[in-house]
């Protein structure tokens, strides 16, 4: 009897804390994914780290996607999509918009913020009530390469990412500005090294950790 009464007070203490680990979807471009989806560099491997046991930090960022529909390779296509309902996350971070500014994809302009609004809300079905949405400011592009501008991530996407955080109350999280005198950490203008992920990755981290 003793011994039945202690494998389940350790099945319930196991329970109770899956229960209460913070779940954290991190959704993205390459500058998510990182060199490889489970490499050190990345940015939510890094975040793992900093926030320690009590969450659970799963890299859900796909190179070279979209948050446009009709852009060339739409997030919306590829299977991490659906994997980040079926992972039911408390807190989400979305980190896409890069890869929209080629001009293939942002010709589609008049659709991004009805796309992003859309990709949020369709999130929002498949988290608790109280769940956290964070909308990031892409990261500076310190040369424009493979159609990449930053002026259109700053001049013209800006303003809607803002607008999107207003009509969904998800919150912005700015990863411009923490980096733009860094062009030191983005070897290719575009792409931040392991360095410019950790920075990414202690701002993202100290948001969620201040509405925790």
């Amino acid at each position: 009897m003793k011994t039945l009464l202690f494998v389940l007070l350790i099945w319930m203490s196991h329970y109770v804390i899956a229960q209460d680990t913070v779940k954290i979807a991190c959704v993205g471009n390459s500058i998510t994914e990182g060199p490889g989806r489970n490499h050190k560099n990345s940015y939510p491997l890094q975040m793992q780290k900093l926030l320690g046991s009590a969450y659970q930090v799963k890299n859900f960022g796909v190179s070279g996607r979209t948050l446009l529909k009709k852009g060339d390779f739409p997030y919306w296509n590829e299977p991490q999509f659906d994997q980040v309902k079926e992972f039911h996350p408390d807190v989400l971070v979305i980190k896409l918009g890069t890869n929209d500014s080629k001009p293939q994809n942002w010709r589609y302009k008049e659709d991004f913020q009805e796309d992003y609004i859309e990709l949020v809300e369709t999130y929002k079905q498949h988290m608790p009530k109280d769940g956290r949405i964070y909308i990031c400011l892409p990261v500076p592009v310190f040369q424009d390469e493979w159609g990449i501008s930053e002026s259109i991530l700053v001049q013209e996407m800006r303003p809607i990412l803002e607008i999107v955080s207003e009509k969904t109350g998800a919150q912005i999280i700015d990863l411009h500005k923490p980096l733009e005198d860094r062009a030191d950490l983005f070897p290719d203008g575009v792409h931040p090294s392991e360095d410019g992920a950790a920075i990414m990755a202690k701002v993202i981290a100290e948001s969620i950790r201040k509405d925790q």
